[in-house]
């Protein structure tokens, strides 16, 4: 079995509206989520092969805040993954080597969360509470796992198994 990890960044800033929105920072909130979902990923365990990453600003200031992953994993920046449609994800995860036991993808919505919805398929959306609230709404600094029977080169709409959606709200040190 393989494992996919699904980051949406991390709230970004608004504050400096000449600021192209390919170089949007976090803001605070963003920071302190990123944090609490790099203690999270750490304490359950989740240490990625490889990271796929948007070469966005706001993107990598979460992969950043995320802090020293174990294993010390392949990181890519892509331009590639900016606000990429979920097919366009999904062809970049197609691409990491069959060595990778556990990926994670970086990036932003609606792609991401278009990409999650087609991983799980309709059928675990109507299934489990877990996928319905992914269908719902997939908010910044949110983390999908899935885990992966196929080789990434296989990988297709339906082709993971949804084992958990976290939000940031989730968190003891977000929901003070």
């Amino acid at each position: 079995m393989r494992q996919l990890l699904l980051l949406r960044h991390a709230k970004s800033s608004w504050d400096d509206p000449q600021l192209p929105d390919h170089a949007r920072p976090l803001n605070a909130r963003g920071r302190r989520a990123a944090h609490a979902m790099a203690r999270a990923m750490h304490e359950l365990g989740l240490a990625p092969d490889v990271v796929l990453v948007s070469s966005a600003r706001r993107t990598l200031q979460t992969l950043e805040a995320l802090g020293t992953l174990p294993d010390s994993p392949i990181i890519t920046p892509m331009d590639d993954l900016y606000l990429a449609p979920w097919p366009r994800l999904l062809d970049a995860l197609r691409m990491v080597p069959e060595t990778a036991r556990s990926v994670l993808l970086l990036g932003h919505n609606p792609g991401l969360h278009d990409l999650a919805l087609a991983l799980a398929g309709p059928a675990a959306t109507a299934a489990s509470p877990t996928a319905r609230r992914l269908a719902e709404a997939y908010p910044t600094a949110a983390l999908a796992e899935f885990s992966v029977a196929l080789p990434w080169r296989l990988l297709g709409e339906g082709g993971g198994r949804l084992v958990r959606f976290m939000l940031p709200a989730d968190l003891p040190e977000m929901a003070a």
